[in-house]
């Protein structure tokens, strides 16, 4: 781990304010999230980057029924069939990614 030499203070509320030097460095914007982990008895702040719940990819994510889901795995999703009325697959693939996931292993959310 890197040391900058910066102390600031807790505020009241428990707040701190990261130095711009820091967010411009980091590339962390007004408004962005920061996620927080604790590793033993330090805190770590790391910006917050969705990644695709199925592949932890986190490029080109797009959001699908509130799940963060990548290009590639929603293509695959567009690709499971789509059942009929009588439960049996049609040949055509469903046109909407989880229309027929009740035919497949479910994913763990």
């Amino acid at each position: 781990m890197k040391t900058t030499g910066i102390v600031r203070q807790m505020d009241s509320l428990g707040r701190i304010v990261l130095p711009i030097e820091l967010r411009r460095t980091l590339d962390i914007a007004q408004k962005d999230s920061l996620e927080i982990y604790v590793e033993g008895n330090q805190i770590i702040l790391k910006k917050y980057e969705p990644t695709c719940i199925f592949c932890e990819n986190s490029r080109d994510i797009v959001s699908f029924k509130g799940k963060n889901v990548c290009p590639a795995c929603l293509k695959e999703l567009r690709g499971i069939k789509d059942c009929g009325k009588n439960g049996k697959a049609r040949e055509q693939n469903c046109s909407r990614a989880f229309a027929c996931l009740h035919h497949t292993s479910r994913p763990a959310w």
